[in-house]
């Protein structure tokens, strides 16, 4: 198995209770919401803590696919949530996870820091290809700013 990482750090006006909220707590609900492609997001297995299994469901290009996620820790209070995309009809062949750990921290100017680590995981020696990783990046970038936009939208 193949294993590689990014770190990357992106600024948003929101407080970090108010972005962690948003995006932890009531994700599921907002998600769909301001991404359109993205059908649903329901509980397979678990109860919200680590260990719960969602199934995402989107539609892009006229096709329905889907991903799981796993949570893999929760922390309210440091703003902490660590997941792990695996597996559906919706995830590249070539990787067998991709793991988010990301952090929210308050920045001078009221606003957050988010600190990320993605961990792509291929399948044998496969290489990790630049379209996967960007298109992993897009894809969460694209959600993120769809939350923030929804609560700037909706304080």
């Amino acid at each position: 198995m193949g294993v590689h990482s990014f770190e990357e750090e992106v600024t948003s006006p929101v407080p970090p209770a108010k972005l962690y909220k948003a995006t932890v707590i009531d994700g599921d609900e907002i998600t769909p919401k301001v991404i359109p492609a993205i059908q649903s997001i329901e509980i397979v297995g678990g109860n919200g803590g680590p260990g719960t299994i969602k199934k995402v469901t989107a539609v892009e290009d006229g096709k329905s696919s889907y991903v799981l996620h796993k949570i893999d820790a929760i922390d309210e209070a440091s703003y902490v949530y660590d997941y792990t995309i695996y597996g559906g009809t919706g995830f590249d062949e070539s990787l067998e996870k991709v793991s988010f750990k990301t952090k929210l921290e308050g920045s001078a100017d009221g606003g957050s820091i988010v600190k990320l680590t993605v961990t792509f995981y291929t399948k044998g020696d496969a290489p990790l290809t630049e379209a996967v990783k960007q298109d992993v990046k897009h894809k969460g970038l694209g959600i993120s700013k769809g939350i923030e936009g929804y609560i700037l939208a909706n304080p």
